[in-house]
């Protein structure tokens, strides 16, 4: 399997993976146009947008649009990010000329018809009370926001209804106007597919835009900080995020590794301290998130109102202690398990196509996977040790709590109890 990537005279790229044995394609259009690409006023509107992809184009209605893929026994879909938009197809060998056609119209031949965005405003006002009814969706959000606070990344993907609410044909115009230039768009296929046909396809749907210049993106910043939400649920909901490195950091490895070992799976530290040993909630884990200039480290758990406060504590606790005695054992197991979901994530087509459009976005150009798994293997002992004791005493720190939580601590208490 091998790994090419054009570049057309207007900036758009493509890059593609050929994986022999495979009937079918995952292909897409990401567009790096998300969340933290919006101005304060137009907070939501990449997400308003992606909903209106499939809504009908001047060539096709949106009936149309899907079964043209489905006629073929296709799938297609969008999602919207902090960095980026994606819209993408899977289908068999023979339909990625038809996918692909589908994808460029609905990127270039948007019709925004009035009434239709009267229907998506009212389906995305109901995803936003949806997710205010998921404490353990909106916890995230106000910890973004607690850890970007003021800036472009700390605001929600959906937005605040109050935006959504007032979003015109003209402000989605604007915003594809302003972001979606051939710059700005990756094309990326995996499995069954001819690099050198996409590339012709390419020249043919997307090489007549011209380029686009725009503004550049605020550079991230933690801030750090705490929300506090009372409620009468079952649960109190905590989530604590720790500053970390972005994905063009020399440590993003050593952070996701550290996250493993930290809350990664059922023998992690906290799964076994505090579920485990203690029984002090159901769910709890730790993840490393990345940007392309920032990242963090996030640990969510649930329990009751009674125990909220010594599951904080011991939370702080076990980051004092990793910074201690993390193991030789406990590295092998995080790596071991990082470098399979990774190398078990390729089998699928979706997610090459998805690993490569993120990798061009990020670096403009897809790095080796025998690259990557050397930096996973060059993560030794003593690096991982020195990145738990930063994480434990100097990051920065943003707390969300939700829920009965009355008794829970404040983000200083724990910032005390981490420099005791």
């Amino acid at each position: 399997m091998t790994v090419q990537l054009d570049r057309l005279a207007n900036g758009f790229r493509i890059v593609s993976e050929h994986m022999p044995g495979l009937q079918s394609a995952a292909i897409g259009v990401w567009v790096t146009a998300g969340g933290r690409h919006e101005r304060a006023e137009q907070n939501g509107i990449a997400h308003f947008l992606e909903h209106m992809a499939f809504k009908g184009t001047t060539n096709r209605t949106a009936l149309q649009i899907a079964e043209a893929i489905e006629d073929v026994g296709g799938y297609i879909n969008a999602y919207t990010s902090r960095e980026v938009t994606a819209y993408y197809a899977r289908v068999l060998a023979g339909d990625v000329p038809l996918a692909l056609d589908v994808i460029a119209d609905i990127l270039l031949n948007p019709l925004f018809d009035a009434a239709e965005i009267e229907v998506e405003r009212g389906v995305i006002l109901q995803e936003i009370g949806q997710t205010h009814d998921t404490p353990d969706d909106v916890i995230f959000d106000w910890l973004q926001a607690e850890s970007y606070r003021d800036q472009p990344l700390g605001r929600s993907i959906l937005g605040p209804s109050e935006r959504v609410r007032t979003f015109t044909r003209e402000d989605l115009a604007r915003f594809v106007g302003e972001h979606y230039g051939p710059g700005q768009m990756i094309l990326s296929a995996a499995g069954a597919v001819n690099h050198d046909e996409l590339v012709r396809m390419a020249e043919r749907l997307f090489g007549h835009l011209p380029p686009l210049e725009r503004g550049a993106v605020m550079p991230a910043r933690f801030t750090g900080g705490e929300a506090r939400r009372e409620r009468d649920l079952e649960q109190a909901h905590f989530a604590l995020a720790l500053e970390g490195p972005g994905y063009r950091d020399d440590e993003i490895h050593t952070a996701q590794i550290y996250a493993g070992v930290l809350g990664g799976g059922m023998s992690s530290r906290l799964f076994q301290e505090i579920r485990e040993r203690r029984g002090l909630c159901y769910t709890i884990f730790a993840q490393a998130g990345a940007y392309a200039d920032t990242g963090t480290t996030t640990i969510y758990a649930g329990t009751s109102a009674e125990q909220i406060a010594e599951l904080a504590g011991i939370t702080i606790d076990e980051l004092r202690r990793a910074a201690s005695d993390i193991t030789a054992e406990e590295l092998e197991r995080a790596r071991a398990q990082m470098k399979a979901g990774l190398l078990m994530g390729l089998e699928s087509s979706s997610n090459r196509a998805e690993r490569l459009a993120r990798m061009v976005q990020i670096w403009d150009r897809v790095p080796p996977l025998e690259e990557t798994v050397a930096r996973i293997d060059a993560v030794s002992l003593q690096d991982l040790r020195a990145f738990a004791e930063h994480m434990a005493t100097q990051a920065p720190a943003a707390l969300a709590l939700y829920g009965p939580i009355a008794a829970a601590p404040s983000l200083n208490r724990l910032q005390e109890r981490r420099a005791a």
